[in-house]
């Protein structure tokens, strides 16, 4: 019997899939008495599925993990997909539930494995250290849009200038903690990914804490779809031709760091800057040639973390392709 929960901010919808045949059980609270309820009825199951909906799927998942059950966190997309194969039109918590408990019957997932302790930790505080930079650029944007006026009232500019200090002692102390957080946990890696030309700490700490340590993915190439950045070609017999574009299913916040590191990398990453000339004399594109050099800093950023070989600018860097 393989189980279906579509995961929401308050309620839990269950369904169960056996032998190609799914039904539903019934919608839960989203919390510990929910839980327990549903673990009475799942508890014989061979596969509990779930998609990670932000965060609202992580409670219970960690609560029937603990329990012993074999669970598996999908990428929302993926059921969207599987249930467009399926030409479903139908959009409810209740359907979801039961395509989510198909889907897991038909396809088998893999089996998820929680995140450590310590990147479950980084992972807030990156989460948190993101929110306070918004924060920090909306008022930073309203003190130049109003001082722009030369009209700004002395008392609000001095409060807005106090608060956007106050931001930046804040992102200042939480960077700090990350980084301690790593090294006390990961700290080769941590240290090792730096030693590529245009890694920094940013993006060392994105890439450990985003990959559990480089423990969740297996080859390169999964990690460059996961992040988003894979090229997708638009091409359909004689008559569909379109511009390549990667493919956008990730994270943005990362992306945009490696994009950072990138334009670095063109200049002190050797095998980087010999790619991206290679490209660029070729006539493409500037923005194809720096997602190029995008992947190229994650296979070697993959290849160092499997290897625990610091970057070495005359070394192979191998990684089976």
């Amino acid at each position: 019997m393989i189980i279906g929960i579509d995961c929401s901010k308050d309620t839990l919808d269950v369904a169960q899939a056996v032998e190609k045949k799914a039904s539903y059980i019934g919608k839960f609270t989203n919390d510990k008495t929910g839980f327990e309820k549903i673990y009475e009825q799942v508890k014989e199951s061979s596969l509990v599925v779930m998609e990670a909906s932000g965060p609202y799927y992580m409670p219970v998942a960690y609560y029937l993990h603990e329990k012993g059950l074999s669970v598996s966190v999908v990428n929302p997309l993926v059921i969207k997909r599987y249930c467009q194969m399926k030409l479903t039109r139908t959009k409810t918590d209740k359907k979801d539930a039961v395509m989510i408990a198909m889907y897991g019957e038909s396809e088998h997932p893999e089996v998820w494995i929680p995140d450590s302790g310590y990147i479950l930790k980084t992972r807030q505080l990156e989460t948190y250290l993101d929110g306070l930079k918004k924060r920090r650029t909306m008022v930073t944007n309203q003190l130049h849009a109003l001082m722009h006026t030369g009209l700004l009232d002395k008392g609000i500019q001095k409060e807005m200038e106090e608060e956007i200090a106050s931001y930046d002692e804040k992102i200042r102390k939480k960077e700090k903690e990350i980084k301690e957080e790593l090294e006390k946990e990961n700290k080769k890696l941590f240290e090792d990914l730096q030693s590529i030309p245009g890694v920094g700490p940013r993006t060392a700490s994105l890439l450990t804490i985003t990959t559990n340590g480089f423990k969740d993915f297996e080859h390169y190439k999964q990690l460059i779809s996961y992040y988003g950045v894979a090229p997708r070609i638009f091409e359909s017999g004689s008559s569909v031709k379109g511009r390549s574009a990667i493919c956008k299913v990730g994270m943005g916040a990362v992306r945009k760091t490696l994009y950072m590191a990138a334009k670095s990398a063109i200049i002190y990453n050797t095998k980087c800057s010999e790619l991206y000339t290679r490209l660029r004399a070729r006539g493409k594109a500037y923005r194809v040639a720096m997602i190029a050099v995008v992947n190229k800093l994650i296979k070697q950023a993959f290849a160092i973390a499997k290897s625990g070989i610091p970057y070495q600018d005359n070394y192979g860097l191998s990684v089976k392709s």
